[in-house]
Parts: C-alpha cells; structure tokens; sequence
C-alpha cells in the first residue's frame, strides 16, 4: 500500500513538473507589445522635416518642401546607410552623408528650388525625391 502511494505522489509531482515547465514555455514565447518591432527600437513617425531610413526604405520616400527648409534623416534601420543626392550609379555631388549607421542622422538644407533625386550609396534599390519649391 505504501508504494501505491508513493507512486501516486511522485506521478501528481511529475505531472505538476510538467505543467510548470509548460506554462513556462508558453510565457517565454508569448509576443510582448510593449516594445516597439521596430529593428532600432524607436517608434513613431517622421517629423514635418525628418525622414525615417527604415526597413531598407526612406520614409516618406517623397517630400515636397519650401526653399530654405533643413531635411534629417534618421537612420531606424540597424544597417548603415547613406543618403547620396543623385541617381544609383550617378551621385550627383549636391549632397552626401557618408556612411551612418543605427540612430545616425545627417542633414541638409534645400536652398534653392528643384528636384532633388537621392539613393543609399550601399543600397541602390532605397531612393527618394525632395521637391523644393
């Protein structure tokens, strides 16, 4: 009779073991909100004169603008970018940040009125477009 019972108590131990670890499992893989996914961590959205470099993208990737207005972009992504004024392949010398990487910002004041093409000289395919009017 004495071992029936201790089975008994070693399987009820097993089995709250068991459930334990479970339940440990399901909380560790559970999604916490309160964090931003965002691969550099910072939430929210560009200012009136910033744009965001953010999942290999700018954003927003065309801003039309007055003359003498000062453009940041802020690198969210965790890669380093550049932001080089002209077409991939063909910078155009107006502008260029050089590398920068996570949190990184570079700026430029759009003096003069006209269309201002720009790319990421490490990653072609991101490109965008200031209009200075």
């Amino acid at each position: 009779m004495c071992s029936i019972l201790k089975i008994k108590e070693i399987r009820g131990t097993v089995s709250l073991v068991l459930l334990l670890i479970g339940f440990l499992f399901v909380s560790s893989c559970s999604k916490d909100d309160s964090y931003s996914t965002n691969s550099s961590g910072n939430t929210g959205t560009p200012g009136a004169n910033e744009i965001f470099i953010s999942g290999f993208a700018f954003s927003p990737a065309s801003k039309t603008i007055s003359a003498g207005t000062t453009i940041k972009w802020i690198n969210k992504d965790n890669s380093t970018h550049t932001v080089t004024s002209g077409i991939p392949g063909t910078p155009s010398g107006v502008f260029n940040s050089g590398n920068f990487g996570q949190n990184g910002e570079f700026s430029f004041t759009f003096n003069q009125a006209g269309t201002f093409k720009y790319f990421c000289n490490l990653h072609p395919s991101m490109t965008g477009t200031i209009i200075v009017q």
